[in-house]
């Protein structure tokens, strides 16, 4: 039985760097966005939930959901926002419960990818909990230059996640990614040497 290490971060601190590095070392990943794209694919009951919930205008002609126009539906509205995760919730965490079933048997440790790890309460399926942490002055440059977002946008998009500190203060372990990508590398690696092998 491996361990679980749950993932977090908020966005555009990082986390993808984190995540590479694990992957190079042949970890297995559960990967909490690729199952919530999988989950609301043509004909599953996921996007049928979306429909029902927010009209067939949030769908491309061809069926599939149109993310831009969902997310800016959601990320202007909390209150939009919190009944989209509702819906997909249950969908996502049987997925995300699954794999971790699966991959854990056979690995002395699985990552599990998840931006919103406390606020779902994924944090009681993992073992431990490490967090990707820049301090929040960063994680809005970095995401109005890697999105080409005003500044209200990304205050927006960082505003519908817990607050980084706080993330940071829950963590069992904290990858500092202020520096190089080799050094946030060099850290996970000396973490996984410490603790996996």
């Amino acid at each position: 039985m491996g361990m679980v290490l749950g993932l977090t971060g908020g966005i555009a601190t990082g986390k993808s760097t984190v995540v590479a590095v694990f992957k190079s070392l042949g970890f297995p990943i559960v990967d909490a966005d690729i199952i919530a794209r999988e989950i609301v694919e043509i004909g599953t009951p996921g996007l049928k939930q979306i429909v029902l919930a927010f009209g067939s205008e949030i769908l491309n002609p061809e069926g599939s959901l149109d993310r831009k126009k969902l997310g800016e539906i959601i990320f202007s509205d909390e209150t939009k926002r919190k009944k989209l995760n509702e819906l997909l919730s249950p969908f996502l965490k049987e997925a995300i419960l699954n794999q971790i079933a699966e991959k854990k048997s056979l690995n002395s440790l699985v990552l599990v990818d998840i931006p919103l790890l406390f606020e779902g309460g994924y944090d009681k399926y993992v073992d431990k909990v490490a967090v990707v942490y820049v301090p929040e002055a960063t994680q809005l440059v970095r995401l109005m230059e890697r999105d080409h977002l005003t500044k209200t946008q990304a205050q927006q998009r960082i505003a519908s996640q817990m607050s980084i500190e706080e993330k940071k203060l829950k963590a069992d372990i904290v990858f500092d990614n202020q520096n190089s990508i080799q050094e946030t590398e060099k850290d996970v690696k000396k973490w996984i040497a410490k603790n996996i092998f």
